[in-house]
């Protein structure tokens, strides 16, 4: 195959947004194990520096809500990774939860996760991964919601975000954001 795949597999336009025009091939960070023909998404111009801005213009990026159903795994890779960045969006969470990725194709996705997250840490210092479990160690209301998170409950399976303050994990079948000072690692 040749370098320029996603080009090719896009045509003239962004796998992200759909906006017509000539793309360029953006290769995707933390690709361990991914053949590098195969590890890229053709993005427009305007994508390329979303992707690059800190922080995610949010309004641009609904355009995930129709690429992150892309049959293609560079494209839900990426389309994962941005939404994982817009960590105070409802529609993101909504879309994340509602993904559908193959086992390896998430796999990729979370790579970078644990490196990004290193100084990521529990109420005593240890450190969060994702994938940890973690218990809720005071009773938290939890806004926009009418319950509580109530000391001892725990939340399997915790996702990172790009704050190191921050978690996210789902209570009571809602994926909320939890403060790290609040949860404590499970063993």
């Amino acid at each position: 195959m040749s370098k320029q795949t996603a080009l090719k597999r896009a045509g003239k336009q962004c796998e992200l947004c759909g906006a017509p025009g000539y793309p360029q091939e953006y290769t995707i960070p933390f690709s361990e194990g991914i053949k590098e023909d195969q590890a890229s998404v053709a993005v427009c111009e305007r994508c390329m520096l979303e992707i690059n801005r800190n922080p995610l213009d949010t309004d641009h990026w609904m355009c995930l809500q129709s690429s992150a159903w892309s049959p293609h795994a560079p494209v839900q890779v990426l389309a994962y990774r941005i939404l994982r960045q817009i960590d105070d969006e409802d529609w993101s969470l909504n879309l994340l939860d509602s993904m559908f990725m193959e086992a390896d194709t998430k796999a990729w996705a979370e790579q970078g996760e644990n490196e990004e997250a290193s100084n990521c840490a529990d109420c005593n210092g240890n450190p969060l991964y994702a994938g940890d479990t973690v218990t809720v160690v005071k009773d938290l209301p939890v806004k926009g919601t009418g319950f509580v998170a109530k000391r001892g409950t725990a939340v399997r399976g915790i996702s990172l975000t790009n704050n190191p303050m921050h978690i996210e994990g789902k209570v009571n079948g809602t994926r909320v954001v939890l403060l790290t000072k609040f949860v404590k690692k499970q063993n």
